[in-house]
């Protein structure tokens, strides 16, 4: 049986779906980016590191690691906040770090419930911010709708669908931000993930070569390997195309991207809790290298995808 209800916990007001005949819940706060907030499968394993709090979230949703939200219209960084495109400059205000733009604009913002769907197959709720080309640096207005969608199997997809809604191009690119774990070190998890390539980065962003990859080609043991690169997803293997996995529990994460998401960047924080599995349109810095960028004419859209899955392997 599914159900969507609506929470207030520390100071988070909360969408919930959940599926009560599985014991699997999803939680979302509108208010905060869209923020993806817990992953809880049989009561006690929720596999999202989030913001305790909403005054945490406030004091420090940039640097505690921009934690399960949208990265939109860019995803990463642009590299001294700056580009071009059609002919002219822009450069934007604010969200520097390091003298780039980072992750976006719509990470704080508040988006709108503008639909519920349950059914006997699933729980879904859609959201909107409709940006209104405030910064400088983007002055081109779009909407950005996000559909979760919690489905039998502990499977949640979540979509974003982007719309033109200025009357000249725009460019664009998509990603999210979520921190995965199991409640110990990210040591003692396993990783995989199908790919064969990554970015070469110079200070986190591309050069412009693409080197070979080895490591998590197959299950590998994560221990002390420090991961911040993007990696080229190799969408002829099967899917999933990342498992994250403890091998103790035998609870495992899998990740079932569209081909709109060919980019998995992965970062592993400083404190090790968590790691950040992100599927991305784009690698970083793509409004200057154009890697993956869209270009959006007036009404025109375009939409990304991805669907978790937790499961237990025996």
């Amino acid at each position: 049986m599914f159900l969507i209800n609506g929470i207030h916990e520390n100071g988070f007001d909360k969408i919930v779906l959940s599926d009560a005949i599985a014991e699997c819940s999803v939680e979302i706060v509108p208010a905060c980016g869209a923020m993806l907030h817990a992953f809880t499968v049989k009561g006690p394993l929720n596999i999202i590191h989030s913001y305790a709090s909403k005054t945490e979230f406030d004091t420090s949703a940039e640097s505690g690691g921009f934690k399960g939200l949208k990265l939109s219209p860019f995803p990463c960084r642009i590299q001294n906040a700056t580009y071009r495109f059609n002919g002219k400059e822009y450069r934007f205000n604010n969200n520097l770090s390091n003298g780039s733009a980072i992750h976006g604009l719509l990470y704080r913002q508040a988006f709108t419930v503008t639909e519920e769907t349950v059914t006997e197959k699933e729980a879904s709720v859609k959201l909107l911010y409709s940006y209104p080309a405030t910064d400088p640096g983007y002055p081109f207005a779009y909407d950005c709708v996000i559909t979760y969608t919690l489905q039998a199997g502990n499977a949640l997809t979540i979509s974003t669908r982007i719309t033109n809604t200025g009357k000249a191009p725009l460019p664009v690119a998509d990603g999210w931000h979520p921190y995965f774990g199991f409640g110990k070190s990210v040591d003692e998890l396993e990783l995989q993930f199908a790919s064969e390539q990554v970015l070469e980065f110079i200070n986190l962003i591309p050069s412009g070569k693409i080197l070979p990859n080895a490591g998590f080609v197959t299950p590998e043991r994560i221990g002390s390997t420090e991961l911040d690169n993007s990696f080229i997803l190799d969408f002829s293997k099967p899917q999933p195309l990342c498992v994250l996995r403890d091998p103790v529990s035998q609870w495992q994460l899998e990740f079932y991207p569209e081909k709109s998401y060919p980019y998995l960047q992965v970062y592993i924080p400083p404190h090790r809790k968590s790691i950040a599995i992100e599927n991305l349109s784009a690698p970083p810095d793509s409004f200057n290298n154009g890697i993956g960028l869209i270009t959006l004419p007036p009404g025109g859209e375009t939409s990304f995808s991805v669907k978790y899955v937790v499961q237990k392997k025996q």
